[in-house]
């Protein structure tokens, strides 16, 4: 680790990789304060549960707050003394913001902000915040590096997304608050968020429903199992960025910076295809699924395939759970979970 810190802020701690990074951190000896808006996107049950394993641990500090909430997020700073914060709060989704922008521009924007500026005058070391590997939008370049430009987003959350990559690269150069974005691939395993696939798919296996295979399977996406991701961000947050020395003004390059500021892809490096996912899911269940095959959906992507060469070479991780193994331990905790 580059840096030493001991208390951590992770906004949407009660989220599904929020949980999982707090546990991990927790089970490192942190303290770890979280906060999270427990707003009714999905089911409220899974988020207490989450919650109810998080607060087993005596160093475990829990708030429900919304980081849009400007005098209750500067309360919560000003009361504590954070090491690092990781902003994983934000509305999720690219269907759902099809069908309620604001409720994106509330969370991911205006409660970005207000981190933004708390950090800056709480003087954080480091600021880590989740972006998306959604920032891709349209291009097709593969597989996708952070040295691409992302400027063509084809969702509102994808938008937001790369709006917050601009809001902390502009802190970072005003404020010298140095911060470090990472997109996540398409992220998966036990207690994750009923509105992903995985989830989807295996409720209504089980249930003996349809479930609904959009592009007609034609799709690939870099499935990233969550004890990745995790590791990821761990080992990020101990990284602060440098500047990079040579960064030149008339060759732009988006995923560094002449300040404190860093991007990373952090995903599997394997894109599968969605008629193999669905294979490999049904043989763990051991059950075939009913299928309804439509077009895809407006704000969705072809194909999704991180390049994560800036990932291993600056904290030295790869990605590399299986889908087999991952599904697999995502089907043994969902027939747990829900007997």
């Amino acid at each position: 680790m580059d840096i030493k810190y001991k208390r951590v802020l992770i906004t949407g701690a009660a989220g599904f990789i929020g949980f999982h990074l707090s546990r991990r951190l927790l089970n490192d000896g942190y303290h770890v304060a979280g906060i999270d808006n427990m707003n009714p996107y999905y089911e409220i049950k899974l988020k207490e549960s989450r919650l109810e394993t998080l607060n087993e641990f005596k160093d475990f500090y829990f708030s429900e707050t919304d980081i849009s909430d400007k005098n209750r997020m500067k309360d919560i700073f000003d009361k504590n003394q954070f090491d690092v914060v990781v902003n994983l709060a934000a509305q999720a989704g690219v269907r759902y913001s099809i069908e309620n922008p604001n409720a994106y521009v509330d969370s991911n924007l205006v409660g970005f902000m207000n981190m933004l500026e708390n950090c800056r005058y709480s003087k954080i070391k480091h600021l880590v915040f989740a972006s998306s590997s959604s920032v891709y939008g349209a291009n097709t370049k593969m597989p996708f590096s952070v040295h691409h430009n992302v400027d063509h987003p084809v969702s509102l959350y994808a938008a937001t997304k790369k709006a917050n990559e601009l809001m902390a690269h502009t802190y970072s150069h005003l404020y010298d608050l140095p911060c470090t974005g990472l997109r996540f691939f398409t992220v998966y395993g036990p207690w994750g968020r009923p509105d992903m696939a995985l989830f989807l798919f295996t409720k209504a296996i089980f249930e003996g429903k349809p479930i609904k295979v959009f592009n007609h399977g034609k799709m690939k996406r870099d499935f990233t199992y969550i004890d990745d991701i995790v590791e990821g961000v761990v080992r990020v947050m101990g990284k602060v960025p440098e500047p990079n020395l040579n960064w030149d003004g008339n060759d732009p390059d988006p995923g560094t910076s002449y300040k404190k500021y860093k991007i990373y892809n952090i995903g599997n490096n394997n894109p599968v295809e969605l008629t193999h996912f669905i294979e490999v899911l049904e043989s763990v269940i051991g059950k075939k699924a009913k299928k309804e095959y439509l077009d895809l959906q407006p704000g969705d992507v072809v194909a999704t395939y991180a390049d994560i060469d800036d990932l291993t070479k600056d904290v030295e991780f790869k990605p590399n759970t299986s889908i087999e193994t991952g599904i697999k331990k995502f089907v043994s905790w969902y027939k747990d979970y829900y007997r």
